[in-house]
């Protein structure tokens, strides 16, 4: 598991947040994925903290169908690491 995949994992999380058509609720917590992957804590653990916000941010009804995919796509390079 590397830094990079991790680095990259992040950048796609701050594009997203950047998107105007994501609501409020949902940037706030990719805000705090964000943060939890970019702790100083050991690498399985943060991935477990993140895929777990992941799996609650991925059922919110408040998101357009695009983002929802976005937010999957996160999730399965969350998995690969």
């Amino acid at each position: 598991m590397s830094e990079e995949n991790i680095d990259e994992i992040i950048e796609v999380l701050e594009e997203l947040a950047e998107d105007t058509t994501v609501p409020k609720n949902v940037k706030a917590r990719l805000a705090v994925i964000s943060e939890i992957l970019k702790s100083g804590d050991e690498k399985e653990l943060i991935v477990d903290k993140a895929l777990q916000e992941m799996d609650e941010l991925g059922s919110d009804n408040n998101m357009q169908a695009y983002t929802r995919a976005q937010i999957w796509n996160i999730v399965s390079m969350l998995e690969s690491l």
